[in-house]
Formats: structure tokens, sequence, C-alpha cells
């Protein structure tokens, strides 16, 4: 069969590029190996923010902060709580890939795709259930295969077993307790998830802080956070062995200072990262060269060292969230078929790790700043001074903004608050636009929003922190 595209995957890159393409009326076929749908409906965003969204409201249930209100909890139906995750991830999968697909007219081929062919004409063979195998040939070829959840070598860790992110959201039954290897974005959304579901947790991080790639000052606060909510934290500890009986893991731990300690929990969570999915593609037989952390290697443009192949995506290497690989899977075709030589911009692309209070961050930090040799200077204003966050009774939390000292531009912005998500697209806007401090601290703004955070935190720049305003011109 012949196509002007064919694609391998089926997550959000590859169905932008399917859609890109079925709007210049062009050809499309897409290969799956497993479910419809790629990492994030079926085991990534969709249904880990469905059941933090639960664990939060039992932990608001359970929250007295506010006089007046008694508040109560009862037991975790857990059965009950998995099926309704599952029930809404079949939905979304329904109404936003499968559907979608029969809508725009692609075929969606069930198998497992490799290269055949040559360089100078790749082709794809796709193998079914059933033994029986298609070849498909296309005038250019996407790669959106996604990543995995990997873990670290540790010695007796592949013996013992241990659960995924993916595996932990299907457990049977709730364990007592667990311990998490990983203190970034994948392990305190579950570490945090798991805990307001009554399971003892203890997060293990290698670094010296939890969320290490955030600025120290979000770091000390997201720990602060998880020591009220009595999530055990050991950071500047690296897991050195893992055994497992009939009571549950054994994990020996050892410290920055040279010492030793033994942890032990009924199950065990790796959230280390995840790595990209490129074996068994045959990519070296149609000269698809790969990187030293199994990335497709691409250009600028994202096409590989074939020329009618390119790559979309976490496959990639670049920051994996599915907004991005959307944006890949759009520009390829724009690329490939209209010859457009587009590029990815990450310099105001946003990050949020959904805890409760969530972080987020666009743009540098102050270290990235420094190291790019750029004069910047610094505001950190705690939430103590966001009245949101005071009619709120929660004052966890700050925004920082890293400016260029002189100009006043915005490099980066970095918050942990409540909504954190949402009021972080005004970040975007600022660094994107190159917005001064001066400027947004002149900017309307709701009052009694999170996003007026911003604009006290650029306030600083110019003025005492006691003399902030939201009624300040």
């Amino acid at each position: 069969m012949s196509h002007d595209l064919a694609i391998i995957g089926s997550g959000s890159g590859a169905f932008a590029a399917a859609i890109a393409a079925r709007r210049r009326n062009l050809d499309v076929v897409m290969v799956e190996a497993g479910t419809v749908g790629g990492a994030c409906v079926n085991t990534g965003c969709v249904p880990s923010k469905a059941l933090l969204a639960a664990a939060e409201a039992r932990h608001v249930a359970l929250d007295s902060r506010f006089p007046g209100i008694a508040t109560h909890a009862g037991l975790v139906d857990w059965p009950a709580l998995l099926a309704a995750k599952n029930h809404l991830v079949e939905d979304m999968r329904a109404d936003k890939y499968v559907d979608l697909a029969a809508e725009y007219g692609w075929q969606i081929l069930p198998g497992t795709a490799r290269f055949t062919g040559d360089a100078a004409n790749p082709t794809l063979t796709i193998e079914s259930a059933d033994g029986s195998t298609t070849t498909v040939e296309a005038a250019h070829y996407v790669i959106a295969t996604g990543s995995a959840p990997s873990a670290p070598p540790i010695d007796g860790l592949a013996e013992a077993g241990y659960l995924t992110s993916t595996t932990a959201m299907d457990l049977d039954r709730l364990p007592n307790s667990m311990i998490v290897i990983g203190g970034n974005a994948i392990g305190l959304e579950q570490g945090q998830l798991l805990a307001r579901l009554g399971v003892r947790i203890t997060v293990v991080e290698a670094l010296d802080r939890l969320a290490p790639f955030d600025e120290p000052e979000v770091s000390a606060a997201i720990e602060r956070v998880f020591a009220d909510e009595g999530i055990d934290v050991l950071t500047a500890a690296r897991v050195t062995a893992v055994t497992r009986d009939h009571a549950g893991y054994q994990v020996t731990v050892t410290t920055a200072d040279g010492g030793s300690e033994q942890l032990a929990a009924e199950r065990l969570l790796v959230a280390t990262g995840r790595r990209p999915v490129t074996a068994g593609l045959g990519l070296d037989q149609v000269g698809v060269h790969v990187g030293d952390r199994g990335q497709v290697t691409v250009d600028a443009h994202l096409r590989t060292t074939n020329p009618r192949v390119w790559a979309a995506g976490d496959v990639t290497g670049h920051p994996q969230f599915v907004y991005v690989a959307g944006a890949h899977g759009a520009l390829i075709v724009d690329n490939a078929f209209d010859h457009a030589g587009r590029t990815m911009d990450y310099t105001h692309l946003p990050r949020v790790t959904f805890t409760t209070p969530a972080i987020a961050s666009v743009g540098l930090t102050d270290a990235q700043a420094a190291q790019q040799g750029l004069d910047c200077e610094c505001r950190t204003l705690s939430l103590d001074y966001v009245p949101r966050a005071i009619v709120n009774r929660d004052t966890r939390g700050l925004v920082k903004i890293v400016a260029e000292r002189g100009s006043g531009r915005i490099r980066g912005v970095h918050i942990i608050a409540d909504g954190a998500g949402d009021a972080i697209a005004a970040g975007v806007y600022a660094v994107q636009s190159g917005m001064t401090v001066a400027q947004m601290a002149d900017t309307w703004c709701p009052y009694l929003t999170m996003a007026e955070g911003l604009k006290l935190a650029a306030q600083t720049f110019t003025r005492d922190v006691a003399k902030l305003s939201c009624c300040a011109s």
C-alpha cells in the first residue's frame, strides 16, 4: 500500500501529524502496536490527573483550616475509584482519538511496525497479532512511539519487581505503605496522590532536594508541604539495593555522608524518568540514527538522518510534554510537504507538576540565567503577601521572577501555589513577548486571583514588600 504519510504510534504527536496531513487531503496510515491514544490518555496525564483530583477532594474533606467548618472523609473505595478512572479514560480515548480518526478519515492498522527496505527506499512491515504481515510504502514517515518508564541499575531491583507510574494506578488494592524512588514530577505527584488516599509514603531522591530542577525556593516549599502531610522524604540519598520477601520490600539507601539506612514498605514505586521507545523499529535498516539516551536523532526541523523519516514527541528526547508532541506533529507536516523550514522554540515552554500546591514554571531559573552569562536579578514573593492565598488560609508557596538587570526583561517565572498551572499562562506570555517587570507591575490583574501574585512579585523590583498593593499603580 502506498501513502503520502505513514505514522508509527497513535499518541498526541501522531494524531497532530495525521490531522494536519488530512487537512491537506493527504493519504495517511497509522500503525499502533498497543492501545490507540498513546501514553497521555491511557496511562499518563488523564488517569493520573483524574486520580489526583479525587485524592485532592478527599484531602479537602479532611481539611479543618476554616473555622466553623466540620470536615470528614471515610475510607477510600479503591475499586470504585479505579473503575471511574478507567471509564473516564475509555470515554476520552474514544472521543479524542478513535472517533477523531474516523472523522478525519485515516486508517489505523493494529500491529508492530519495523522499517524494511533501505535508506533510499524505506518501507514499513507491520506484523499483526495473528502473525500476518503487511507492507506499507509512503512518501514520508513519522516515528511517534513515545516513551516508557525507566529504572536505574539498582542491585536486586529487577529480581524484586517494582511498580511504575503506569502500574501504580492499576493496583488491585491500596497498600499500607510504599517507597517512591524519585522526587521529581512523577514521584511527587504519585507520592502525594497515594498519601492522600491513606498510604504511608517515603520519597527517596538521589539529588539534594525534591523537585531538583526547579528553583531551590520551590523545592523548599514542596518539602514543607510534604512534611505537613506526613510524607517522609530522604534527599541526597541513593538506593543501592532492593530485596523482597513475603512482608514486602527492604531498600538499602546510601546517604551523602556515606552512611547507610534500611527502609521497609509493602510496595515500591520507581519514578526516575522515562526513556524513548525505539527497540524493534529497525532504524538501522533505513539509516536513522539513535542518540546515547535511546532518542531518535533529529535536526532542528525534526527530520532524522533519513530525509524521508521524521520523529515527534518523547521519542526525540525533546521535552516530554503532550503539548510538545502535538506541536511536533503539525510542524513535521508543514516541513515535509510544504518545505516550511519551521523549528521549535522552547524558551517560553511552560512546565507544571500537579501536586497541591502545584509547581509551574516558564523560562530560565536563576542558575540557568547565570550559566548563559545573563546579568539577572530575582525577586521572590511569599504567598503570605498574596490576597488569594490569605483568604484561602493556605499561604504555602511563592512566586519568583528572574529578570535581566537594567532592562527589567522577564526571563523566567516560577510559582508554587494553588492554581499555579493556570497562573503560569501569564508568565508564558510575559516571557514570549519580552515583557519587563515594570510592565507587569502596571498591568491590569483581577483582585483575589492567584495570577495577581505575578503582578505583586513584579512590584517588588521597585517597592518594599510591605508596601505592595493590588491597587498600587
